[in-house]
């Protein structure tokens, strides 16, 4: 609140200000002192003029068109000068305003700048974990993968770790049980006298597959080779499910 705004409170005037009322004040005396003068007065006093009186003649003064233009000039120099402290101020609020506005951008774009370069701190330290991860988590994936042994039991593991997945039935034993059967666990065995081999179709492999009923049952992903011992166990495995309900239901011959 500025000080003409308070009430019973006095505007401190400046140093051009205060001489313009000086002047103003001087000129009104001086033109009242010349209202007072009759003009054709004798310049010397009369001695036995009452002093008192003088009190009488400056109130009456005061009506006199002098009086009142002098009254109405220091009115206009006062309104003036309030005009002029009244602009002063409201430029002033105004250059507070707008410096206050600048100093809030520059705070609003401050923080987005730091915003965003928290946010690409975020991402550079995400893509560097991952980047120290990456290996740690393909040794993983490389340690949980199966090693599977190159002999009948490690071949019947692949074979059902693939069924599993397939979701085709069958269990270690009853794989086991009719592989022994069948080629006493020989994956190149070929039956030459039966009468598929007769027809021309010998049964071939861990589990003696002919070739028809092979690429009729190939599981995909497994190797195309009817003597590969995964793709010939898991080809016979999908037949005996889809006859039998199970390799593990084969008994006989099948």
């Amino acid at each position: 609140m500025s000080a003409s705004s308070i009430p019973g409170r006095r505007r401190r005037l400046n140093k051009t200000q205060k001489l313009s009322v000086a002047g103003i004040s001087a000129m009104a005396v001086a033109a009242l002192s010349f209202s007072l003068v009759p003009a054709n007065a004798d310049p010397k006093p009369e001695a036995e003029t009452p002093v008192s009186a003088a009190p009488v003649v400056l109130a009456s003064a005061a009506g006199t068109p002098q009086a009142k233009a002098v009254q109405a000039s220091i009115i206009e120099q006062h309104s003036t000068a309030e005009k002029l402290v009244k602009a002063a101020d409201l430029a002033k609020a105004k250059k507070a305003a707008a410096a206050k506005a600048k100093a809030a951008e520059a705070a609003k774009a401050k923080a987005r700048a730091e915003a965003k370069a928290k946010a690409a701190a975020k991402v550079r330290a995400k893509a560097v974990a991952a980047e120290r991860t990456a290996p740690q988590a393909a040794s993983r994936s490389e340690a949980r993968t199966p090693v599977y042994a190159n002999n009948l039991d490690g071949w019947i593991n692949q074979a059902l770790d693939i069924m599993r997945a397939k979701g085709i039935p069958g269990s270690y034993n009853g794989l086991h049980r009719n592989i022994m059967r069948e080629s006493t666990g020989n994956p190149n065995a070929v039956n030459g006298w039966d009468v598929n081999a007769q027809n021309g179709t010998p049964s071939c492999g861990l589990l003696q597959v002919i070739q028809p009923t092979f690429n009729a049952y190939h599981v995909a992903g497994t190797s195309s080779n009817i003597y590969d011992p995964v793709a010939n166990i898991t080809a016979a495995a999908n037949y005996a499910a889809d006859k039998y309900g199970s390799i593990d239901n084969v008994n006989s011959a099948y």
